[in-house]
C-alpha cells in the first residue's frame, strides 16, 4: 500500500495511517457538531461525513524528511496500551510497519515533535520490550513545549492518565530523551524550516507544527483542530478542551490567518484526503481538500 505524501519546498511530509476512529468518537468528542450542522455543508460529503451526518475521523501521525533529517509528528495511539478508551485499548494496528515502508525505521528518526500531550498523541513514544516500555525511537531526540509539560506535571491525573504518562511519557524522560521548548508567541524555530507555533486551548502548551521551504508553507494541526466542520464553526468545542473558549479563540485567529495565505493544512485527525486550504467564499470559511 502506497503512503500518501506532499511536497512543501524541500519538505517530504507522509501520512503514516494507524487506525480509523469508530463513528462514537464524533458525538463523543465534538457533541456539539450535529448531523444539523454537518448538513448545512455538502462539501463535507462523503470524507468527512457520511450521509447520516455522523462524522469520520482518523489516528495517524506524519513523517516528515528533509535534508537527510527524519522527523515523527506525534506518535499516535500505540500498541499494547491499557486505555479506558475502547477504542484505543490493547491495540494491535501495522503502524510500524507504515513507518518504515515510508523510509522510516525507528532508529533512522532523528526527530519526534509532541504537540500535545494527549493519550492518542504520544502512544507510539514507547514499544514493549523484555516487558519494559522502552523509547520506539532510540536516536531521536522528543521535544515538546514546556508550558506542556509543567502543565501535566501540576495537574490531579486520574489513573488512566497516570497510566499513559507511566508507559508514554516517563520511560522517554527517564531515557534522557525528552527536550522542552520554550515556545515565543510568533513560534520558536528548532530547526531550520520547522516552527513550533503556540496554538494553546484544547491543552495549555498546545503547539502546531509549520514548515517553510522554497516559499511554500504546511501547517500540522495537532489538535487545534479535530475535523473540517471547525473551519467554518470554529466554536464547536472538543469535550477534552482544557480551556474551550481559549481554544475557539486560537480557531479563530489561526483560521483567519490561514485563509489569507497558502498554506497546505494537514489535520491530524482528518481521514482521507487529510491537506487542504482555508477559503473564504463570501465570508464564510471552508476547507478545501487536496489530493
Amino acid at each position: 500500500m502506497s503512503v500518501p505524501s506532499w511536497t512543501v519546498g524541500e519538505f517530504t511530509v507522509h501520512r503514516i495511517d494507524e487506525v480509523s476512529l469508530p463513528p462514537a468518537t464524533g458525538p463523543w468528542l465534538l457533541p456539539t457538531a450535529t448531523p444539523d450542522v454537518v448538513a448545512r455543508h455538502d462539501w463535507l460529503r462523503p470524507h468527512f461525513a457520511g450521509d447520516d451526518g455522523a462524522l469520520r475521523l482518523a489516528s495517524h501521525t506524519f513523517a516528515v524528511s528533509v535534508g537527510g533529517h527524519r522527523i515523527v509528528v506525534d506518535t499516535g495511539i500505540g500498541n499494547g496500551k491499557q486505555r479506558a478508551n475502547p477504542a484505543w485499548h490493547n491495540l494491535h494496528t501495522a503502524y510500524p510497519d507504515r513507518l518504515a515502508e515510508a523510509g522510516f525505521a525507528p532508529e533512522t528518526v532523528d526527530l519526534v515533535v509532541l504537540t500535545h500531550l494527549h493519550t492518542d498523541h504520544v502512544g507510539w513514544n514507547t514499544r514493549l520490550e523484555g516487558g519494559e516500555w522502552v523509547p520506539t525511537f532510540p536516536n531521536a531526540r522528543y521535544v515538546t513545549s514546556r508550558v506542556e509539560r509543567e502543565f501535566w506535571a501540576g495537574y490531579a491525573m486520574d489513573e488512566p492518565r497516570q497510566q499513559m504518562f507511566r508507559d508514554s511519557v516517563l520511560p522517554v524522560e527517564d531515557a534522557g530523551l525528552l527536550d522542552l521548548v520554550d515556545v515565543r508567541r510568533d513560534g520558536t524555530e528548532i530547526m531550520p524550516g520547522v516552527r513550533l507555533v503556540p496554538t494553546p486551548g484544547h491543552t495549555p502548551g498546545h503547539v502546531a507544527v509549520r514548515l517553510d521551504s522554497g516559499g511554500r508553507t504546511a501547517l500540522i494541526t495537532g489538535d487545534c483542530v479535530h475535523h473540517p466542520v471547525q473551519v467554518p464553526h470554529p466554536e464547536i468545542t472538543s469535550c477534552v478542551d482544557i480551556d474551550p473558549d481559549l481554544a475557539v479563540r486560537t480557531r479563530r485567529e489561526l483560521f483567519e490567518s490561514l485563509a489569507r495565505s497558502d498554506t497546505l493544512v494537514l489535520g491530524t485527525h482528518f481521514p482521507p484526503p487529510t491537506a487542504g486550504r482555508i477559503a473564504d467564499q463570501g465570508g464564510s470559511l471552508r476547507w478545501v481538500p487536496v489530493s
